[in-house]
C-alpha cells in the first residue's frame, strides 16, 4: 500500500488509470477529477466523438413541435417537421449566428432570427430573408438552410447525435445496450416522455455522478432515509434482501439490476405504495406483457430494476419510475444534470399521479435520494483539495471475479471500472 500512495503523479491525461486486475486493485488519480486541462481532454475526445443523447421523439408528438436542448456545449432544435421527420439542428443561424430558437419549447411551422429576420422551415430550409436581390443573381438559399450535427439517428423513441462524421452507425455504438433499452421501451406498446424537465447542478466533477448513478455500494448506508420511509409506509425490509447484479455490456456501457426491491414498479409491480385503486389495473398490465412475450422476458420488463448506462452521460433508471438522465459538465468541478420522466402513455391519471410521486421521493432533485448523492459528490469534490497528498480513488471491489468472469453484484465495481477503461482508452491514457 506504500508503494500505491507514494507513486508519482502523473503528468497529463495520460496515465490517470492504473489498471492492474492480477495484482487485484484498480484506481483512478484524482487530477482526473479536478484539473480543467482533463476537462477540455474529454470534450475533444469524448463529447466531440461520441453519440450523445438528445431528447425522445414523444417530447415532439406533433408536426411543428420542438423542444431547444444543449449538447456537449451546442445548442440544438429537435424539431419534428411538417413531413412528420424528426430532425435535429445546430441552433445558430446560417447568417451571422445568432439562436433563432430562444424559448425551450413550442410549436411552429417556421423559426425567424430576431437580428435580420432570415427564416427558416420545419426542415431546416431557407425560406426567406429580407433584401434577397441585394445578395445577387446567384444567391443560392438550399446553401443556406439550418446545419445539423455531422450525425443524427434514433433508437426505440431516443434521439442521438454525433458531432463525429466518422463515427460508428448509432446501432453498432449502443452494442449490449440496447437490449436494457429495449426492456425499457418494451414496457407498453407507447411510451412518453412526461411534461416537465427537473434541472439542476452540483459543484463537482460529471464522472462522479456518472459513478454515482451505477453505484450499489452506496445505496443502504447514503439513502438510509429513504428505507426508513418505505419501512415506515408499506412495512419494508429496507431493501436487505434484494437480489443485486452489474454487468460490463462492452463499449463503456453498464447495468446495475435489483430484483426484490421494496418499492412498487408501476409497469407491473403493485405494492400499497400504488394504492389499491391501481392493483388490478397493473396486475392487469403483467399479464399483458405475459401476452406479448415469453414469460422469463415478461418477468425482467415487469419485476427487474435497472440503472443503465450508455457511455458516455446518458444514465436511464429504471426503477420506481423511468428516469431519463443527461450528465453535462460545464467545467472539471461543475456538472449540470437534466432528467425526464418516461412513461406508459394513456395510463391511468390516478396511476400517473402514484408514478410521479413515487419518482420526485426518491430521485427528484428535493427527493430522498438525490440530495444525498448531490451532496457525497461535492463531498468528493472538496476532498479532492488534497489531491497532492492522496492522489489516487480505489476503485477495485469485486476485481478478484474479473478473472473468472463473476459473477458480480450491483455493490462491485465492475461498472465503474468498465466507464473508466472506455474513458481512459479514448482519453489516449
Amino acid at each position: 500500500m506504500t508503494q500505491q500512495l507514494t507513486a508519482p503523479a502523473p503528468a497529463g491525461p495520460t496515465g490517470l488509470v492504473d489498471d492492474r486486475p492480477r495484482e487485484g486493485f484498480f484506481r483512478v488519480h484524482r487530477s482526473s477529477l479536478v484539473e480543467e486541462s482533463v476537462f477540455e481532454a474529454e470534450r475533444r475526445t469524448i463529447f466531440d466523438r461520441c453519440w450523445l443523447y438528445v431528447g425522445h421523439t414523444s417530447e415532439v408528438p406533433d408536426a411543428g413541435d420542438y423542444r431547444a436542448r444543449a449538447v456537449a456545449g451546442r445548442p440544438l432544435i429537435l424539431w419534428r417537421a411538417q413531413d412528420g421527420q424528426v430532425r435535429v439542428f445546430l441552433n445558430t443561424c446560417r447568417h451571422r449566428g445568432a439562436q433563432i430558437c430562444r424559448v425551450p419549447e413550442g410549436n411552429a411551422r417556421g423559426m425567424t432570427c430576431f437580428y435580420h429576420a432570415w427564416t427558416y422551415a420545419s426542415d431546416g430550409r431557407l425560406t426567406g430573408l429580407p433584401g434577397e436581390d441585394g445578395y445577387g443573381p446567384d444567391f443560392d438559399r438550399s446553401r443556406f438552410g439550418l446545419a445539423s450535427p455531422p450525425r443524427v439517428a434514433e433508437y426505440r423513441g431516443f434521439v442521438f447525435c454525433c458531432f463525429d462524421p466518422d463515427a460508428v452507425e448509432l446501432t453498432e455504438y449502443l452494442g449490449r445496450a440496447r437490449e436494457y433499452i429495449d426492456l425499457v421501451a418494451d414496457q407498453s406498446p407507447e411510451m412518453e416522455v412526461v411534461e416537465g424537465v427537473h434541472e439542476y447542478s452540483m459543484s463537482a466533477n460529471w464522472k462522479l455522478f456518472v459513478e454515482n448513478s451505477l453505484d450499489g455500494y452506496h445505496l443502504l448506508p447514503l439513502h438510509r432515509t429513504y428505507f426508513d420511509y418505505l419501512k415506515s409506509t408499506e412495512g419494508s425490509s429496507g431493501g436487505t434482501r434484494m437480489i443485486t447484479s452489474a454487468e460490463n455490456l462492452g463499449a463503456g456501457h453498464a447495468v446495475i439490476t435489483f430484483e426484490g426491491a421494496p418499492w412498487a414498479r408501476p409497469v407491473a409491480r403493485w405494492t400499497p405504495a400504488m394504492g389499491e385503486e391501481n392493483r388490478r389495473y397493473i396486475e392487469g398490465q403483467f399479464a399483458s406483457l405475459r401476452e406479448r412475450f415469453d414469460p422469463e422476458r415478461a418477468r425482467r420488463i415487469a419485476t427487474v430494476d435497472r440503472n443503465l448506462l450508455v457511455f458516455p452521460n446518458l444514465v436511464i433508471n429504471d426503477i420506481m419510475g423511468i428516469v431519463i438522465r443527461a450528465i453535462t459538465p460545464t467545467s472539471a468541478g461543475h456538472t449540470v444534470i437534466e432528467q425526464w420522466t418516461l412513461a406508459t402513455k394513456g395510463e391511468p391519471a390516478s396511476v400517473r399521479e402514484r408514478r410521479l410521486d413515487s419518482y420526485v421521493i426518491f430521485q427528484g432533485p428535493g427527493g430522498l435520494a438525490t440530495p444525498d448523492d448531490m451532496e457525497a459528490c461535492e463531498s468528493c469534490q472538496h476532498g479532492f483539495r488534497t489531491v497532492a497528498e492522496a492522489p489516487w480513488s480505489d476503485i477495485s471491489r469485486g476485481i478478484h471475479k474479473e478473472a473468472t468472469g463473476g459473477p458480480f453484484v450491483a455493490s462491485d465495481e465492475i461498472q465503474q471500472r468498465t466507464f473508466w477503461r472506455r474513458w481512459r482508452d479514448l482519453m489516449g491514457g
